[in-house]
């Protein structure tokens, strides 16, 4: 692929996340029910003026470290750079994750990676998974390699099935840069994660559910009813979002408008679930696959969460990822 077939594959993974987060926001945490109540079916932002939240200023601090450290990147590079633009931070982390601002406070004691997230009573989240697509955008067609530096990403702030999330999802878009099948990107996801793991079980049966469906709103009910963790106080769990989601796609059959407004509408941690779609949906049909109008409304990171993120453009980024992918990885 030249530059351009390789850029819309690039932008398409990260604007179609940032889209899905920002359409996700506003149903977050909501039950399936309630969504339907207050809004009917989702299919366009909700407000006048829609933002990205966490999931899209943690991606872009991704895309920062993996671009400066690449194949190279290990615990002390993670410890390094979460120190540098999180732990000096003062104010801001409006919407952080339970596990990020734990590892922050680890880090702040004095630990580092891989200990940040082992002592993490959040260890388990999906913020691993939210935030690690540059990570398979960097490892084009290499998945194996796409879920080993996927780990070390995640262990600053994550243990266990909060790795595994994230493994899966670096694996599946790292497939989709170069692939063309939706199954494949969800075979890939799994073959990269234990078998014995509550993860893997997890999605084996939400992608059970939704390949049944031809229709995404019809499968939104036993997806959720089956797969959602009621018992648990937050939506937040790495074994619910991140089935919610491959469950969600398999039921899009991986197409990148029905994968988002899926996610948008199951309720949960809506905005991370649409914005793991649109990350895997947006790299295998590219960024020709994400309505124009919605990209110009997200292109600019606000730095809510993540202060030190305020001001990039997501089109920048795609264009240095891009360019490492061409010019070759160190």
């Amino acid at each position: 692929m030249d530059f351009e077939q390789w850029y819309k594959r690039v932008y398409g993974c990260l604007i179609g996340l940032s889209v899905g987060d920002a359409l996700g926001a506003p149903t977050e945490g909501l039950a399936l029910e309630e969504i339907r109540e207050k809004y009917g079916w989702i299919n366009n932002f909700v407000n006048d003026d829609p933002v990205g939240t966490d999931d899209t200023e943690y991606t872009m601090l991704t895309a920062k470290i993996i671009l400066n450290y690449g194949n190279k990147l290990n615990y002390e590079d993670m410890t390094r750079e979460w120190t540098k633009y999180l732990v000096s931070q003062e104010g801001g982390f409006k919407g952080g994750g339970f596990s990020e601002v734990e590892a922050i406070f680890n880090l702040r004691k004095g630990l580092a990676a891989p200990a940040t997230g082992v002592d993490n009573h959040q260890m388990w989240s999906d913020g691993v998974a939210m935030r690690i697509s540059p990570i398979g955008i960097y490892c084009a067609g290499d998945p194996e390699e796409a879920a080993r530096l996927a780990e070390i990403e995640a262990r600053v702030s994550h243990d266990r099935d909060g790795v595994y999330c994230g493994q899966a999802v670096a694996a599946s878009v790292a497939y989709a840069m170069r692939g063309n099948d939706w199954q494949k990107v969800i075979e890939t996801g799994m073959n990269h994660i234990p078998k014995d793991s509550w993860t893997y079980r997890k999605i084996s049966e939400a992608v059970e559910i939704g390949t049944k469906y031809t229709n995404v709103q019809d499968a939104l009910e036993e997806l959720y009813n089956r797969i959602s963790i009621f018992y648990y106080p937050w939506a937040d769990m790495g074994p619910e979002a991140i089935p919610l989601a491959y469950g969600v796609f398999a039921a899009a059959k991986g197409e990148y408008i029905p994968a988002i407004l899926g996610g948008v509408n199951i309720g949960r941690d809506s905005d991370t679930i649409a914005a793991m779609n649109g990350a895997m949906a947006g790299a295998l049909h590219g960024a020709d696959a994400v309505p124009a109008d919605w990209q110009d409304r997200i292109n600019i990171i606000r730095g809510r969460c993540v202060l030190a993120m305020k001001g990039i453009d997501v089109r920048d980024v795609a264009r240095d990822l891009t360019n490492a992918i061409i010019g070759g990885k160190e």
